[in-house]
């Protein structure tokens, strides 16, 4: 590979050759990357007044990498979580860089050396079982959009799948025979099969029954009959929160998202006594330590571990006195 390559030249390397063709990446992390460049470019491009193809690769210089970042969170809202990761997709083009034009080492290793910023880690949120039930009774499900909502807010806070698992489900995910169960290519494209309860094996039933809106086979479409969009969803998480918050009032003090659904699968499962590294499979974790956040916030099972210590009858009067022998083993030391 010739060195001196243009950045539009190596930015579309890097996508087609390092990232899918090299490493196969996850959809996901396509888009992920490919909005965060988006992002960069149409920052760099207001702030130098250059067309994004004109942009160069000396153009991304560190402090307007790092202007970028905290642009993030000034001008769009996001949050530290979401700032990283976007660091993360921009060291991972440069350390591509590096190889295709190490006459810009010098560049590419201050961009490298720019820090994540640290975040307060906050206990995870998630729904106990009245508030849960109150969700699910929120959609009227005497509409095509109310018995799709159902069926989707069940699974999703049944399953635990993450939001885009839960889009991209196909009819045929769907195992509803013996040993019902969905199957999904989550993160990493690792494949999983997730059981299903009787009651969700029922909805989903009742569910297929409606005729379909178009050729996709998408389990839960649009109107259109397409994968809904992550905005879609939440929408209709909105609207019927906004029902269930006048039946269960403990969820307008909450904020409730896809992902807290899927927290609070783990944390029923949790509280049922399945063992961590079982939670971990069933969320297609990586690691058994992930699950670690949901005993840290399990706040009912601190209080059994509590309950399971011995009382102490024993009273204390006084100043405690050491007796002899420990006096003379601390004298000994």
């Amino acid at each position: 590979m010739t060195t001196g390559q243009g950045f539009p030249s190596l930015l579309e390397q890097f996508f087609t050759h390092r990232l899918l063709a090299q490493r196969q990446v996850s959809p996901h992390t396509i888009q992920s990357y490919r909005d965060t460049f988006r992002l960069l470019l149409a920052f760099v491009s207001e702030r130098l007044h250059k067309a994004p193809s004109k942009i160069e690769l000396s153009d991304l210089r560190p402090e307007t990498i790092s202007a970028f970042l905290n642009n993030l969170g000034e001008k769009r809202g996001n949050g530290t979580r979401t700032r990283n990761l976007r660091l993360t997709a921009i060291r991972s083009f440069f350390r591509f860089a590096a190889y295709q034009t190490p006459e810009q080492l010098g560049l590419i290793q201050r961009v490298l050396a720019i820090p994540n910023k640290r975040h307060e880690k906050k206990l995870i949120g998630f729904l106990s079982r009245p508030e849960v039930d109150a969700l699910l009774a929120a959609p009227n499900r005497a509409t095509w959009a109310g018995r799709r909502d159902h069926a989707f807010l069940l699974i999703a806070a049944q399953t635990g799948l993450r939001l885009s698992e839960m889009t991209g489900l196909r009819r045929s995910d769907a195992v509803l025979q013996a040993g019902a169960h969905i199957q999904c290519s989550g993160k990493g494209r690792k494949e999983r099969c997730t059981p299903l309860t009787k009651q969700a094996v029922g909805v989903l039933r009742s569910w297929l029954r409606d005729p379909q809106r178009s050729t996709d086979d998408f389990l839960f479409p649009n109107a259109r009959g397409g994968r809904m969009s992550s905005d879609g969803v939440a929408y209709l998480l909105t609207k019927h929160l906004a029902t269930a918050r006048v039946q269960c009032p403990s969820l307008r003090e909450k904020r409730v998202t896809p992902h807290v659904l899927r927290h609070t699968a783990a944390m029923e499962l949790l509280q049922a006594g399945v063992d961590r590294s079982v939670i971990a499979l069933w969320l297609g974790h990586e690691s058994v330590e992930t699950t670690q956040i949901y005993l840290e916030a399990n706040l009912a099972l601190k209080e059994k571990v509590l309950t399971s210590f011995p009382p102490t009858n024993k009273k204390t009067n006084g100043r405690y006195h050491a007796d002899d022998q420990l006096m003379e083993f601390l004298k000994s030391l």
